[in-house]
């Protein structure tokens, strides 16, 4: 492995791993990809890096700017990697709704953090909508750049590499991939890439059960952090997927505490919806299929949360 000559040189090239206790026999085959290993621990430093990249060279982000986004953690987080490696001020508008983790990592990265109150700690519509007229009301200082990622399709070539990644670690040999919907620019990025080398690829969006609006439900509250905005976001496709499986927070968080028990994957709720919906495609296409998921962050952003700390009583 070659030196990085800075942080921003460590995004990406994240490993890869199959999955061997929690897949049932006679199943696909399903790999992870340990999205965690990026700098800040989750897939977004890819999309933050993008974002910000892409701003610089057309204009949009001056030096000396203001960087303005509405999060839940993660990606504020990963833009205040980029923003601290840079020299730009960040201003982040986030909730109570997700973890402290989040939240004091941003803050140690020199984010400005505004907090917009939930509604018992739930992501809900009326949360996101919140919070995106927060940052848009703070994106009016002068100087200010704001990434808006749900409208931002700067990110999903941020994705790409990640396509990449994982075509070259199969060798090819990817048939289904598998990923939960925030903004919906990793799902779209990654399959872009990798349908251009496998047209056959099947695409598989997740969602919260409890809100399940993609597959035509009700908007509703859920406790899986980084996605289901309780509405489509901007970006979607439906055409560009071609299944969606709801899966609920209970059985996300669950997944979650086996992943580490069964696996040694320490991961994020996310991750362990990730992994219900792989499992759901792997029994009913068995076991000549090859699944990729994504461990999309880590486990260590939700230690203060009832993710992990539930397992202390089983």
């Amino acid at each position: 492995m070659s030196i990085a000559n800075d942080i921003l040189q460590a995004i990406g090239n994240t490993p890869i791993v199959q999955l061997r206790k929690v897949v049932p026999p006679n199943s696909a085959k399903i790999f992870v990809k340990l999205e965690w290993s990026n700098p800040t621990g989750s897939m977004k430093d890819r999309m933050a890096q993008s974002m910000i990249a892409r701003a610089e060279e057309d204009g949009r982000l001056q030096p000396g700017g203001i960087v303005v986004e509405y999060t839940g953690g993660s990606t504020g987080t990963s833009l205040g990697l980029i923003c601290a490696a840079k020299g730009y001020k960040l201003k982040i508008v986030t909730s109570d709704a997700f973890s402290e983790e989040k939240r004091v990592h941003m803050q140690a990265l020199g984010a400005e953090l505004t907090l917009v109150p939930s509604e018992g700690g739930r992501t809900t519509k009326k949360l996101i909508r919140e919070m995106i007229e927060v940052a848009r009301d703070i994106s009016s200082e002068p100087n200010s750049y704001w990434t808006d990622q749900l409208n931002n399709y700067d990110h999903v070539a941020g994705y790409h590499s990640l396509g990449h990644e994982i075509w070259e670690q199969t060798e090819g040999q990817v048939d289904v991939f598998v990923q939960s919907v925030g903004t919906a620019a990793s799902i779209l990025g990654v399959s872009e890439v990798l349908r251009e080398r496998k047209p056959s690829l099947h695409v598989v969006a997740v969602e919260p059960a409890e809100s399940a609006v993609l597959s035509g439900g009700e908007t509703g509250s859920h406790n899986i952090e980084g996605i289901g905005i309780g509405y489509e976001p901007p970006l979607w496709d439906a055409d560009r997927v071609d299944e969606i499986i709801p899966v609920s927070t209970v059985e996300a968080k669950a997944m979650a505490r086996r992943l580490a028990r069964e696996e040694a994957l320490f991961a994020g709720t996310s991750s362990g919806a990730n992994v219900v919906a792989a499992l759901n495609v792997a029994e009913k296409l068995g076991p000549d299929v090859t699944i990729v998921t994504l461990m999309v962050d880590s486990g260590l952003k939700y230690l203060s949360t009832d993710v992990y700390q539930e397992s202390r009583a089983d």
